[in-house]
């Protein structure tokens, strides 16, 4: 896997998600970060966990970035998830926006 410049909040959720570590997943982001997903908004630490059990842990989901550009505020994210899911693998474009060293946000599509 190529090494990709990627700010410490973001490195770490893409580090816990290889893990499967759902609590190291969450700690990245601020308290009340908002996760928007396919058009669902997840709104802190609590539904954000329990998309990440149902939704990535459940059917084994590892995003392996392997682009990073910065657009504006955002720093946007692309790559492959693999796991136990229909159409595997899928790219994915991940569009976090950092508040200081967290994840205030987070937008994935497909």
């Amino acid at each position: 896997m190529m090494s990709l410049d990627l700010p410490p909040p973001i490195a770490a959720y893409v580090d816990a998600n290889a893990r499967l570590d759902v609590d190291a997943m969450l700690e990245p982001f601020a308290a009340g970060a908002v996760l928007r997903d396919n058009g669902a908004a997840f709104q802190g630490h609590a539904e954000i966990r329990t998309l990440f059990e149902e939704e990535v842990v459940a059917v084994r989901a590892i995003f392996t970035p392997d682009t990073v550009r910065h657009e504006g505020d955002q720093v946007v994210v692309e790559g492959p998830a693999n796991g136990d899911f229909k159409g595997s693998p899928i790219r994915f474009t991940y569009r976090f926006t950092l508040a200081g060293d967290a994840i205030e946000a987070l937008e994935v599509t497909a």
